[in-house]
C-alpha cells in the first residue's frame, strides 16, 4: 500500500515535456497507488471549468478521470489553478479539499496544504490570495466573465507574476519559519507536506518534519508515502 503526491507541474501547451511526463505518470505510476494527492498549480492557470478545453486540459482530465477508477483522487487547488469547481471534479473524477487539510497518512495526522499561506514574508503575494484566490466575491464575478475577458486577465496576471519574481529576492518568496511553527501549532500536527516554492527539501522543525515537494520544469518530483515511510524521486524530463 502507498499514496502518491505531486505539486507545480504548471502544465501548458507552451510546456509539451511536461504533458508527456505527466501523462506517462498517470498511465504507468497512479494505477498503482491507493491514493493520488496533487497539491495545487497543475495547471500553469485556470480560467474556469468551462475553459478546459481552451487551456488544453480536456485530454488531461479525461486521463486523470480513468485513473480515477481505481485510485483514490485527491486535488488542493494552488494559486495558479484556484477556479476550479464542481466541473473540473466530474470532469476529472478527483476530489476537491481544502486548503490546509488533515489526512491520516499511514498512522501519521498530516496537513497537506498547497504552501502559499505560509510565504508571508511575500506582502505583494498574501495581498493577492485576500483579494483575489480565497476571496468567493472575486472568484464568483471573474467567473461571470466572457472567457475572452478571463484569457486576457489571465494573461495579465501572469505577466504581472513574472514581473514581481524578477523584483524580489528569492528569499522573500519562500516559507517564513513563523509561519510555519504557527500552523503546525494550529493543526496539532507532527508532519506537514506541502509545494508552491519549488524548492524540494526536508526540514526539521524541532520534533515536527516539513516536507516541500518540486516542481517539473526539469524533474518530476515525485513523493511516495507507504508505512515504512517518506521518500522524494526525481527523474529528467
Amino acid at each position: 500500500m502507498h499514496s502518491l503526491l505531486i505539486s507545480d507541474l504548471h502544465l501548458s501547451p507552451e510546456k509539451p515535456h511536461i504533458i508527456q511526463a505527466f501523462f506517462a505518470f498517470m498511465q504507468e505510476k497512479a494505477p498503482q497507488a491507493d491514493n493520488l494527492y496533487i497539491l495545487g498549480d497543475l495547471f500553469e492557470y485556470w480560467i474556469g471549468d468551462d475553459a478546459a478545453e481552451l487551456v488544453g486540459a480536456k485530454p488531461a482530465l479525461e486521463l486523470m478521470k480513468a485513473v480515477s477508477q481505481h485510485t483514490n483522487c485527491y486535488f488542493i487547488a494552488g494559486n495558479r489553478d484556484f477556479l476550479v469547481r464542481d466541473g473540473f471534479e466530474e470532469a476529472s473524477g478527483f476530489s476537491i479539499l481544502n486548503d490546509e487539510t488533515v489526512v491520516n497518512l499511514y498512522g501519521v495526522d498530516t496537513l497537506l496544504l498547497h504552501g502559499d499561506s505560509l510565504c508571508t514574508d511575500d506582502i505583494k503575494h498574501q495581498k493577492f490570495r485576500k483579494s483575489m484566490t480565497t476571496n468567493k466575491h472575486f472568484c464568483d464575478q471573474f467567473l461571470q466573465l466572457t472567457i475572452d475577458q478571463r484569457v486576457t486577465k489571465a494573461q495579465e496576471a501572469r505577466m504581472e507574476s513574472g514581473k514581481h519574481k524578477s523584483e524580489v529576492s528569492d528569499g522573500i518568496m519562500d516559507v517564513t519559519t513563523s509561519a510555519v511553527e504557527r500552523t503546525f501549532e494550529k493543526y496539532d500536527v507532527r508532519q506537514m507536506i506541502h509545494g508552491h516554492t519549488h524548492r524540494q527539501n526536508t526540514h526539521q522543525h524541532g520534533n515536527n518534519v516539513r516536507y516541500v515537494l518540486g516542481d517539473w520544469e526539469k524533474t518530476n518530483s515525485i513523493m511516495t508515502a507507504s508505512e515504512s515511510g517518506i521518500t522524494i524521486h526525481n527523474n529528467p524530463i
